[in-house]
């Protein structure tokens, strides 16, 4: 049973806003919602929308969730806070007051950024999220209703789409004015060994293929949203591209929470725990606080916790550099920028950062921060946050005269999962409905798959 009431909650609320404001937080209105815990399983399974769009995946997150809730194998969030404006709030009512006191700051600096990051600003409409999301369940909820459609018929598009969904433009960078970045064109490809097979994919001699023919046969340059090359040249019916664009949509909206989970998290952090040692708080409930923020922001034994290393860093910026640094880097970075600029070997020793290899069934530690060490470290963090950890796979070309659409992994270094990029070749079949070519690198080798054999071989088998 709850230990406070909503006038108590009121009161806290009241003043963490105007310690907020005197910080210098800048955010939108703020709502909250108190919820028990089945409403919060139910909004983290479906990324915290009112309403959303039905699909299997979701309820298979709720009982997953549920059932390791229910064997206390994991616990749930003290919040949930959507970008949006208003910025939208749930508070679990079965925590104790002194949690919902810091989910509160914590929830103002999450707003605060929200509205102030430049990925956030480019990248999102905080103020048609809340209805983008309803509009796109109620065109997805009519697709299905339609007889001619059906649930199998959407289902089908939604796995496809989901499978490759991050597969889009990743950052948006900055705009002067009103200008945008230029749209990709088709056109001839200048130098002939830029793409040595030219013959064998047209079936005639490279150089007697006029101009015309090769603008309608290849690209000029990678693409790297597929969905929406898919989309526009496949050969797909309007309310399928419409799921792709509903699935596309809804992927850039989140796009930047990704790019930015470290910083948003540590922000959210240092604020709760900078205004709630302004709050003069009873004796009790402040032990019980330095107690919460500690569980929050505590390293973990076998991965990195976004609190810990966010928080440490935006604490060190401030130290050296007073509250105007802090607030000009919670404007213009993201993640992999964050840590690139601002870690440093100090940060590195006292958070105890190592980067290990796996041996068979052992763990081998591969760096240390010391004087060379913490710049792999950082380096290695750097390039698997956020998007980072997900693979770059564009589309390389498009054969017209066969339909075939040639798909590249731009490797890095960091090897394809086989057994998971055959069944995300498969989604991807399913939507172009023509031929389709990976190429990406193996042990050293240049490897292709192609749709045949990514549908004879299964994730399993």
């Amino acid at each position: 049973m709850a230990d406070f009431s909503i006038l108590e909650l009121e009161y806290w609320n009241e003043r963490i806003e105007g310690l907020a404001r005197n910080c210098g937080l800048d955010y939108y209105n703020q709502e909250f919602e108190i919820i028990n815990y089945e409403d919060m399983i139910g909004y983290e399974s479906y990324i915290g929308m009112p309403s959303h769009y039905p699909h299997w995946s979701y309820g298979k997150s709720y009982e997953r969730i549920k059932t390791l809730h229910k064997y206390n194998l994991t616990g749930l969030p003290y919040e949930m806070v959507i970008n949006s404006d208003p910025c939208i709030a749930y508070l679990m009512k079965d925590n104790s007051l002194l949690v919902q006191v810091l989910t509160i700051a914590h929830v103002y600096a999450h707003n605060d950024f929200f509205k102030n990051n430049r990925l956030f600003k480019l990248g999102t409409k905080a103020e048609y999220a809340i209805e983008m999301f309803k509009n796109h369940a109620n065109r997805i909820r009519e697709y299905i209703s339609d007889p001619s459609i059906g649930y199998a018929r959407v289902e089908k598009i939604l796995n496809a789409a989901h499978a490759v969904k991050l597969q889009t433009e990743r950052v948006a960078e900055f705009q002067s004015g009103s200008e945008k970045k230029e749209e990709p064109k088709f056109a001839i490809k200048e130098n002939k060994k830029e793409f040595p097979n030219l013959e064998r994919y047209s079936g005639s001699p490279a150089g007697s293929i006029d101009k015309e023919l090769q603008e309608d046969l290849f690209l000029s340059e990678p693409q790297e949203d597929i969905l929406k090359f898919i989309a526009e040249n496949g050969c797909l019916q309007d309310w399928e591209k419409d799921i792709l664009s509903i699935v596309r949509e809804e992927a850039q909206y989140f796009i930047p929470q990704i790019e930015t989970k470290i910083m948003n998290e540590g922000w959210a952090s240092f604020w709760h725990y900078n205004i709630l040692n302004k709050l003069e708080l009873p004796q009790n409930m402040h032990l019980e606080f330095l107690r919460r923020h500690n569980e929050v922001i505590r390293p973990l034994k076998s991965s990195i916790n976004p609190y810990y290393i966010g928080f440490k860093m935006f604490e060190d910026l401030y130290n050296k550099f007073g509250s105007e640094k802090i607030f000009e880097v919670r404007n213009t970075e993201r993640d992999q920028s964050f840590i690139r600029r601002y870690l440093t070997q100090e940060l590195c020793t006292e958070m105890n950062l190592f980067e290990y290899v796996t041996a068979g069934n052992d763990y081998m530690v591969s760096e240390v921060s010391d004087e060379e060490g913490w710049k792999v470290i950082r380096e290695t963090l750097c390039n698997t946050v956020g998007i980072g950890s997900i693979p770059t796979i564009v589309v390389s070309d498009w054969n017209k005269k066969d339909n075939t659409l040639m798909l590249k992994h731009e490797f890095d270094g960091r090897e394809l999962e086989l057994g998971y990029a055959y069944e995300t070749l498969k989604h991807i079949v399913d939507l172009w409905n023509g031929k389709t070519l990976l190429t990406t690198q193996l042990e050293g080798k240049q490897k292709s798959i192609n749709c045949d054999e990514a549908k004879r071989i299964s994730l399993y088998g």
